[in-house]
């Protein structure tokens, strides 16, 4: 399953069990990359809450193209184990193969809409360059998107750069089932 050592929910006590039903009541299971986090257990915690925070809170960015960012961005990382995660969710949304499958090539689709386009060309290439681009958000700003929202798209962007290098680095796997823990909506 992993790299490092981890801990089942069976095996689960204390506050990794508690939190383990916390995230199993909202997703309808718990997936590797928290799993990952077992044997640190208020990371986990803040981890899955930091996730509902940035996927699923208001923002002007709606969920689909938060989960285009995720899926673009992890792509461009080679983390095919999020790449397959929040896939899901787009085909759930009624996203288009075609586009999920440019997404998770690492392309951004010519389909999508300006405003959509925008924030996934600054998504790919804050993830492979990261730097002051004031440029950059000013093209952001001038198809219409808020400063809220840019600080919406970076956090999404940077949290799948985050999340992208735990999973590649201790090697989460896909679960069996996994399906199970990426499509039940939060809030």
């Amino acid at each position: 399953m992993s790299f490092i050592e981890t801990i089942n929910e069976g095996n689960a006590t204390g506050r990794l069990e508690k939190v383990y039903k916390k995230i199993a009541g909202a997703r309808g299971g718990v997936a590797n990359v928290m799993k990952i986090h077992s044997l640190n257990p208020r990371a986990m915690e803040d981890h899955f809450e930091l996730y509902k925070t940035i996927m699923f809170r208001k923002s002007e960015l709606s969920r689909t193209q938060r989960e285009m960012i995720g899926v673009l961005v992890s792509a461009i990382n080679g983390c095919e184990y999020c790449v397959e995660h929040h896939s899901v969710p787009l085909r759930t949304m009624n996203v288009e193969n075609d586009i999920i499958a440019n997404l998770s090539r690492g392309e951004i689709p010519n389909a999508l809409d300006e405003k959509t386009r925008s924030a996934l060309l600054f998504s790919k290439t804050l993830t492979k360059k990261p730097k002051k681009d004031k440029e950059a958000i000013q093209a952001l700003k001038k198809v219409g998107w808020t400063d809220s929202a840019v600080l919406d798209a970076t956090m999404v962007c940077a949290y799948f750069n985050f999340v992208n290098r735990i999973v590649l680095a201790l090697g989460a796997s896909i679960e069996e089932h996994f399906e199970d823990t990426c499509k039940n909506a939060i809030d």
